[in-house]
């Protein structure tokens, strides 16, 4: 048998039913919101300059769609409000930016760290939204303080609360 001292045991095997997962889906939203609105926010600066060397390649309404819809959902990630409603949109711009943009080499004369990724970053985007989509934005969020206020609470038909929906 082997001897692990008591340290160890408690870190690693008492403690391994006590997951932080809503202290961790609430890093995962703000960091990544951080980095979606710190993209948004770049390109809305240098629009000018992003709109005159590509305008063949991107029509610049486009552009300020993608940037509003970065800027927007990146700030309700963040909160944790409407988060998977702002996750939709939020993969469709990734899908956009994988698929449909193109290569920074083909943009001369623009600063391609100012505006796009480098080649995988829309896809490990991509999977971080799929994943809060599928995990839900956790109890620290906005949207768990709104569900708790809008659920009602279930009652039978002798007056006593079941349970909450």
């Amino acid at each position: 048998m082997i001897n692990i001292p008591k340290w160890l045991q408690r870190f690693f095997m008492l403690n391994t039913g006590y997951t932080y997962s809503n202290l961790s889906r609430l890093f995962l939203r703000l960091f990544t919101g951080v980095m979606f609105l710190q993209l948004g926010v770049r390109q809305m600066t240098h629009l000018e300059s992003f709109s005159g060397t590509a305008m063949g390649a991107i029509d610049p309404s486009a552009m300020v769609v993608i940037m509003v819809i970065e800027i927007v959902c990146a700030v309700f990630i963040i909160l944790g409000l409407f988060t998977r409603l702002a996750l939709l949109p939020s993969i469709a711009v990734m899908i956009y930016a994988e698929c449909i943009l193109p290569n920074p080499s083909t943009l001369a004369g623009v600063d391609q760290q100012m505006f796009f990724f480098e080649p995988g970053y829309p896809v490990m985007f991509l999977g971080i939204f799929v994943f809060m989509l599928l995990a839900g934005p956790g109890k620290i969020s906005l949207d768990y303080l709104i569900s708790i206020h809008t659920i009602d609470e279930k009652v039978d038909d002798n007056g006593k609360v079941l349970e909450k929906a």
